[in-house]
């Protein structure tokens, strides 16, 4: 059997969603395109590799075993392309580190560039990712650096706490939560909401908080960006839920109150993780090394 290198980037991409379309989208192919792809492969062993269900696929017991060479393969052939990449350019390299949402929007940005200042050799590409997501991905080798939520379980990643990111509920002055010190998540699902675009890792993350307690909140927009739900929140179109530094940032340009949530879920610390920190490119340990010194724990 011969598998080339997107059919086992393609194979690992569906496993992690649960989903050959979603698997598709994330490795940017056609659904027609992915399937036949997948049907290829289960031909060319003799074998089913995924199990077909109602909510998605999982993986066979033979597909379990490709899941644990592919990404083996993809990994090796990452640090491959990261090590090499000094070379394709003169002695430029590019990083790809992925962030969740409270990351790219209140952590990395300023930090990112103070990084490429001091180092014009090395260039940064940021993709915004849920935190499962980004565990995957550091750990299939396909980046080196990602930053999570400790929400999600980081397996074998090493892992090195950059700041607290709590997340709290906004409301407008005169709202009947706004006097509140804290509240239970729960307690505001009686409120209309604004939320996230669908496909937010944010937006995916409380969506998934929500489905235990057999409720929905009722979300009168989506919005694209943490300052126009604050805006819409000023102006009562609704209630949301924010990282707590990024409330208090645009809590100077908007009126808003900010409610602490109880819930175990929304205390959580903004984490830095990689396979190992010892066996870093030397561009990626250079960036772990400025965002562990620049970032201080508050």
């Amino acid at each position: 059997m011969a598998y080339d290198l997107t059919d086992l980037q393609l194979f690992l991409q569906v496993v992690d969603q649960g989903s050959i379309t979603q698997g598709a989208d994330r490795s940017h192919l056609s659904l027609a395109s992915a399937s036949a792809r997948i049907k290829a492969m289960e031909k060319a062993l003799g074998a089913p590799l995924l199990i077909r269900h109602r909510r998605g696929v999982v993986p066979s017991p033979g597909g379990w075993l490709l899941v644990a060479h592919a990404r083996e393969v993809v990994g090796q052939v990452a640090r491959m392309r990261a090590e090499l990449a000094r070379y394709s350019d003169g002695l430029r390299s590019t990083l790809v580190i992925l962030a969740n949402t409270s990351a790219t929007e209140t952590l990395v940005s300023s930090v990112l560039v103070d990084f490429m200042a001091d180092n014009p050799d090395i260039d940064l590409e940021l993709e915004e990712r849920p935190s499962h997501e980004i565990v995957a991905a550091v750990t299939d080798g396909r980046v080196e650096l990602g930053i999570i939520a400790d929400t999600v379980d980081s397996a074998r990643l090493e892992r090195a706490v950059l700041r607290p990111d709590p997340l709290v509920v906004i409301t407008r002055p005169g709202h009947t939560l706004a006097g509140r010190a804290h509240v239970a998540f729960s307690e505001c699902l009686g409120h209309p909401f604004v939320g996230f675009t669908q496909g937010n890792p944010l937006q995916e993350h409380l969506s998934g908080q929500t489905q235990p307690l057999g409720l929905r909140p009722r979300y009168r927009a989506h919005l694209p960006t943490t300052e126009a739900i604050c805006s819409a929140v000023a102006a009562g179109v609704g209630i949301a839920v924010v990282p707590a530094l990024a409330a208090a940032r645009w809590q100077r340009v908007y009126d808003l109150r900010v409610v602490d949530l109880t819930n175990s879920w929304a205390q959580r610390n903004l984490l830095l993780c990689g396979q190992s920190w010892s066996g870093l490119s030397e561009p990626a340990a250079a960036l772990a090394a400025h965002l562990r010194t620049k970032v201080q724990p508050k």
